[in-house]
């Protein structure tokens, strides 16, 4: 398990350095995003890295990496829309300090859930494929529209944050098989 810590802190490091340049780049303009505007950009990026995964090229020469990235730093910022809400225009007081925090407390939420849910299936993911982490994070991305078309309610199914968290771990999985 020290292991999976040590690689998951690895790939969420990467992931929060490229999300604090590009606070520093744009600021906090995503904030002016819904949740379902987040949902498409992490549906949009795993739906590349599946396409490139079944045509084994890809035109566009950055590969799937800054994709995964991308998910898990989407999924982030779906979790902070959830928790802050949209707002009009991203808010003066609004440092880069504290969107680092809130960062910082979901990866934290993250992290917790997969050693928990590690514990629980042994690492059963570590003998998956990658292509299965990608179904699984488009399943889980058509999960989440269809709570959102339902207004956010379900009768037996966790919320969308449970499917955010889950999104996460799933694209750290696939890093840390791509890269470590």
């Amino acid at each position: 398990m020290n292991q999976t810590i040590e690689e998951y802190n690895q790939v969420v490091t990467r992931c929060r350095e490229l999300f604090e340049k590009k606070a520093k780049d744009y600021g906090t303009a995503w904030r002016v995003l819904r949740t379902p505007s987040l949902t498409d950009q992490i549906f949009i990026k795993a739906q590349r890295i599946r396409s490139i995964e079944e045509k084994g090229v890809a035109k566009v020469e950055e590969g799937v990496i800054p994709e995964w990235i991308g998910i898990i730093n989407y999924c982030v910022m779906a979790l902070i829309q959830l928790e802050k809400g949209v707002l009009n225009a991203p808010e003066e007081n609004e440092t880069a300090e504290h969107i680092l925090s809130l960062y910082d407390h979901y990866i934290q939420e993250a992290q917790s859930l997969m050693l928990n849910k590690n514990h629980d299936y042994d690492e059963a993911w570590r003998q998956m494929r990658v292509s299965s982490l990608t179904d699984i994070i488009l399943m889980k991305l058509l999960r989440v529209k269809q709570i959102e078309d339902n207004e956010g309610k379900t009768l037996v199914s966790e919320g969308i944050a449970a499917n955010y968290y889950d999104m996460i771990n799933y694209a750290v999985f696939a890093m840390i098989k791509l890269t470590l």
